[in-house]
C-alpha cells in the first residue's frame, strides 16, 4: 500500500518580532507617523473656497461629482488629472523599486503601516518578544484573556478609525460625525465603516505577512522593474561566512574602528577562521516577516531593513565594521578569494546604482506628465463649453428655403455663483444663431452646475454657407459678470449641391 502523500498545508505560525532601534526603525516610525496622522487629520482641515462651495481641503464630493483638493477643483470631464496623477504614481513606483527595490513595501504600504502600529500595541500590552511567546504558549487563564482581550479592543479601536476615516472623506466630516453619532447617517456610511474596521482589525491583527506573501501581486510584479543593479536589503555571505561564535578581540575592535569599507584583501588574523556572522540570530528575530535574510533574497522580504539595525547593533557590541546586513546589489558580489581581482575589488558607489537608463526614463517620464498636468491646470478656465452637432438629420431646410443646423451644448459655471452666460458665433457672418426657449442669447447657469442648452444656427436661401457641404464654425460663450470668455469649433452642415 502506497504511503499517503505528505499535505501541501502548512499552518501558519506566529511572528512575534523583537523590539530594535537604529536607523531604518526610527526612520520607519517617521513614516508611520506622517502617513497615518495625514490620512486620520486631512478631512478635518478646513479650506474656504467662498460661497455655495466645500470648505473641506479635500473632498470627493461624489453627490456633485466633484473632487476638491485644497485649490484644485475637478470636474467629472477632467478625469484626466486623476488618470495623470494614478500615472505618476504608478511611474514613481516603478521608479523607488528599479533603484530601491520595495520600499514602498517596507515603509508606507498601508499594510505595512497598519501591522506596525498593531505590533506596537501588542508589544505595549504583552511585552516584547520573549513574553509573548511565553504568553502564546501558555493555556488560558485569566492573565492572558485580560492581555488578549485589552489588545483586541485597542485594536478594534484603531479599526473603527480607520474606518471612520475613510468616509469623512466623501463628505463634510464635522456633520457626518454628528450624523454618525446620531444615527442618521446614510447607511452606506456604517457599512463601509464596518467593512474597513473588519478588514483592518484582521489584516493587521491576525493576517499580518499573510497579506504580503499570498494576496498582494505586487511581490510578483517588482521582479520586472528590478536588476542586479537595484539596492535591496542583503546579506554580505562573502564577509559573514563561515558562521562561528566570534569573539570581541583587540584586532577586531581595530578594524572596526578603521574600517569605513570592508577590508577584504587584509582580514585580521583572529578572524581568518571564522566569518563576521556570530549566528546570534538577532536579523531572524526582528523580522515582521519571519525570514533570515542570510538565505539570500526572497519574496517574502519586504527590505524594511529592522535587520540592519539588529545587525549593526550586534556588529558594535563584537566590535566589527557595520554593514553584515546591508543595502546592497546583487552586482557587488566580490569575485572570489582566490582571484587576483580580489585584491583590488571595490563595490559600485551608490550614486551608480541609482543612476541608471531605467531611473532616468522614469524620472523623465513622471516630470513630464507632471509638467503637463501642472500646465493644464493653469491654463483651464472657470467657463467651459461642448458643443454635439445633430447629425439626424444633419440640417434642416425650412419653408422660406433656408438651412437649420442644430446643436447640443453643454455650459459648465465652476463659479460658487449664478452666472448669465451670452453666446455668439465667429467666421460667415451671415449665419444667425439662436437659443430655444429664449429670444436672447443670454442664458443663466445656475452655480457649480452644468446646463444643456439646444443652440439653432440657420444660413439664409443665398447665403454661401447654404449651399456649401461644410463651413468651419467657431461659437464663443462669454460669463457676462467677469468677462470671461471661451469657445469651441463646429460645422455648419450646408445643401449639397
Amino acid at each position: 500500500m502506497a504511503d499517503t502523500p505528505p499535505s501541501l498545508y502548512a499552518a501558519r505560525e506566529p511572528i512575534f518580532p523583537r523590539r530594535v532601534t537604529g536607523f531604518f526603525r526610527s526612520f520607519k516610525w517617521w513614516i508611520m507617523g506622517l502617513t497615518l496622522g495625514i490620512y486620520y487629520l486631512l478631512p478635518w482641515v478646513r479650506w474656504d473656497r467662498g460661497p455655495n462651495l466645500p470648505n473641506q481641503a479635500v473632498l470627493a464630493d461624489l453627490e456633485h461629482r466633484r473632487f476638491f483638493f485644497f485649490w484644485i477643483e475637478i470636474w467629472p470631464h477632467e478625469f484626466y488629472f486623476v488618470a495623470g496623477l494614478l500615472i505618476m504614481a504608478g511611474l514613481g513606483l516603478f521608479l523607488f523599486t528599479s533603484a530601491l527595490g520595495r520600499v514602498w513595501c517596507g515603509y508606507a504600504c498601508p499594510q505595512t503601516v497598519w501591522t506596525d502600529l498593531f505590533l506596537l500595541v501588542e508589544r505595549w500590552v504583552e511585552g516584547d518578544r520573549n513574553a509573548q511567546l511565553r504568553l502564546h504558549k501558555s493555556k488560558w487563564n485569566l492573565k492572558k484573556l485580560r492581555l488578549r482581550v485589552s489588545k483586541w479592543l485597542i485594536w478594534l479601536a484603531i479599526s473603527v478609525a480607520t474606518g471612520g476615516a475613510w468616509v469623512f472623506y466623501y463628505t463634510d466630516a464635522p456633520t457626518l460625525a454628528v450624523n454618525l453619532v446620531n444615527l442618521s447617517a446614510p447607511p452606506v456610511a456604517y457599512i463601509s465603516i464596518a467593512i474597513l474596521t473588519a478588514t483592518t482589525f484582521i489584516f493587521g491583527g491576525f493576517m499580518r505577512e499573510q497579506v504580503c506573501i499570498y494576496m498582494c501581486p505586487w511581490p510578483r510584479i517588482q521582479a520586472a522593474m528590478m536588476d542586479e543593479g537595484t539596492l535591496t536589503v542583503g546579506y554580505r555571505e562573502w564577509r559573514g561566512e563561515p558562521r562561528g561564535k566570534n569573539r570581541k578581540g583587540a584586532k577586531a575592535t581595530a578594524a572596526a574602528q578603521a574600517a569605513t569599507v570592508y577590508d577584504y584583501a587584509n582580514l585580521p588574523e583572529a578572524d581568518q577562521g571564522t566569518g563576521d556572522c556570530i549566528d546570534c540570530m538577532a536579523c531572524v528575530n526582528v523580522c515582521p516577516m519571519g525570514i533570515d535574510i542570510r538565505d539570500g533574497q526572497q519574496m517574502e522580504c519586504i527590505t524594511c531593513a529592522l535587520c540592519i539595525d539588529a545587525c549593526d547593533d550586534i556588529m558594535d557590541k563584537i566590535g566589527k565594521p557595520r554593514g553584515l546586513i546591508d543595502y546592497l546589489a546583487l552586482e557587488d558580489v566580490p569575485p572570489a578569494p582566490d582571484s587576483p581581482e580580489r585584491a583590488t575589488w571595490k563595490p559600485r558607489p551608490i550614486w551608480r546604482h541609482v543612476l541608471k537608463p531605467r531611473t532616468i526614463l522614469y524620472t523623465a517620464l513622471w516630470s513630464a506628465i507632471g509638467a503637463g498636468l501642472v500646465f493644464a491646470l493653469f491654463v483651464r478656465s472657470d467657463i467651459e463649453l461642448t458643443v454635439s452637432p445633430v447629425r439626424n438629420p444633419t440640417y434642416v431646410m425650412q419653408s422660406d428655403g433656408s438651412i437649420r443646423n442644430i446643436y447640443d451644448v453643454r455650459l459648465r459655471n465652476k463659479s460658487g455663483d449664478d452666472r448669465l452666460f451670452h453666446l455668439s458665433l465667429t467666421s460667415d457672418d451671415t449665419l444667425r444663431i439662436a437659443l430655444e426657449g429664449t429670444e436672447t442669447l443670454s442664458v443663466l447657469v445656475p452655480a457649480n452646475q452644468t446646463l444643456l442648452q439646444r443652440v439653432y444656427v440657420t444660413a439664409r436661401r443665398n447665403d454661401p454657407a447654404a449651399s456649401t457641404d461644410r463651413t468651419d464654425l467657431r461659437l464663443w460663450v462669454e460669463d457676462l459678470s467677469t468677462q470671461t470668455r471661451t469657445s469651441a469649433a463646429t460645422i455648419f452642415n450646408g445643401k449639397e449641391e
